[in-house]
């Protein structure tokens, strides 16, 4: 299992001592030292390793187990490697006919807590790869640790081996505390909530007709309502559930791409709230222009969405230009802010108070030293390029 946090600190627990007899490849070596690495087992003791050491495939495999690996101690015999342990567990999948305790891991991790707890030393060896421990090596020992795994099949890989002492041992000392628990939730949603997001959802779905025929009405809605209530949502689940549906609702689609208006419709919305004199009148005009600005942006006419691709794409002009972005108190259609420059879409038959109303915005904006050039819709429609070859040449010469 990958995915180790490189911000935390590791443990410190005095452990048993982890002895191979008579490795065979360097591989099974380094992979034995990731699985005590995992389990806070830090000393390894190799006892006439076949490929020598050190031994460049063990510290490839164990994969970042370097505190182990580097430390190492190497011994010629079984004796010289045991020789300062009070307590020594020999794990083998067959008896040996040796009279001697036999336990499975987790009582020996139990003995050897023990023992270490007392101020004594207590070690684990592991056989060979291919023929496990000998009787002689066996017989060494104090107890034999077997694994309860299936008779026919026993053999396990020495890595396999260590990892599971290490896991019971670990287990142990730790108490079995997992190294993270599932973050905290806010409260969960009252019935109240839950009441008032399954209306408002009811509601939504009415309108697009989702619950028919009539007859299957009320089973569909108790299979709706078993669906969110089984799921015991908190209170920030209900409230992420009240956007999504709001957000389907209003047709949001992003900039440029189409709100819930048609081309006709929002070129009567622009008309209609150029006449109302924009919202420099209304009691919080600053959130206002701003609610304003994203209707006017999810509701594009098909010049200006047009002229925005246009401009967001074409590489005279790409990141050089936001559309219905407040200016101070105004929303010019498009501006950029590195040109000080405003761009003004007009319609064909515009009222008298739209004209008015881009006029006063014209003057404010070039009072702040903003050029502001008009654009008709009609033109955009007709002509883009024509239209995108003055608004660059009204660049070029401002530079």
């Amino acid at each position: 299992m990958s995915g180790t946090d490189k911000t935390k600190v590791g443990l410190e627990i005095a452990g048993p001592v982890v002895i191979l007899v008579e490795p065979q490849l360097g591989e099974n070596i380094g992979m034995a030292a990731r699985a005590m690495g995992n389990f806070a087992l830090t000393e390894l003791r190799l006892v006439n390793p076949r490929d020598g050491w050190p031994n460049i495939a063990a510290q490839r495999a164990a994969a970042g187990a370097d505190h182990i690996i580097d430390h190492v101690r190497l011994f010629d015999t079984l004796p010289e490697a045991i020789a300062d342990l009070d307590l020594v567990f020999a794990t083998t999948a067959r008896s040996h006919d040796q009279a001697k305790p036999v336990m499975g891991p987790e009582a020996a991790a139990r003995e050897m807590q023990g023992q270490i707890a007392a101020g004594g030393r207590a070690g684990i060896l592991f056989g060979r790869e291919r023929a496990g421990l000998t009787n002689e090596e066996v017989a060494r020992a104090n107890r034999i640790v077997t694994y309860p795994v299936n008779p026919g099949f026993a053999s396990l890989n020495l890595a396999q081996a260590v990892l599971l002492m290490g896991y019971e041992w670990f287990k142990l000392v730790t108490s079995g505390a997992l190294p993270f628990a599932m973050p905290e939730r806010s409260e969960r949603s009252s019935q109240e909530q839950m009441e008032a997001f399954f209306e408002n959802l009811v509601r939504e779905l009415d309108r697009v007709e989702f619950l028919r025929p009539a007859e299957k009405r009320e089973t569909m809605l108790v299979n709706l309502r078993n669906i969110f209530f089984r799921m015991e949502p908190s209170r920030q689940d209900i409230h992420t559930l009240h956007g999504v549906v709001m957000a389907i609702a209003e047709g949001r689609k992003g900039p440029a791409k189409g709100g819930v208006l048609d081309s006709e419709q929002a070129t009567r919305l622009r008309a209609l709230i150029a006449e109302q004199g924009t919202v420099a009148n209304l009691p919080d005009s600053r959130g206002s222009l701003r609610g304003l600005a994203r209707l006017l942006r999810r509701n594009p006419t098909d010049a200006e969405r047009a002229l925005w691709h246009a401009l967001s794409r074409d590489r005279r002009f790409a990141g050089q230009f936001k559309r219905q972005t407040p200016v101070g108190r105004h929303i010019p259609d498009f501006v950029s802010f590195i040109h000080r420059l405003a761009i003004e879409l007009v319609g064909a038959d515009e009222s008298e108070g739209v004209v008015t109303d881009r006029a006063a915005r014209r003057a404010w904006l070039e009072s702040r030293d903003y050029r502001v050039t008009e654009v008709k819709a009609a033109d955009v429609e007709a002509d883009l390029e024509q239209e995108l070859v003055r608004l660059q040449a009204m660049i070029a010469e401002a530079k």
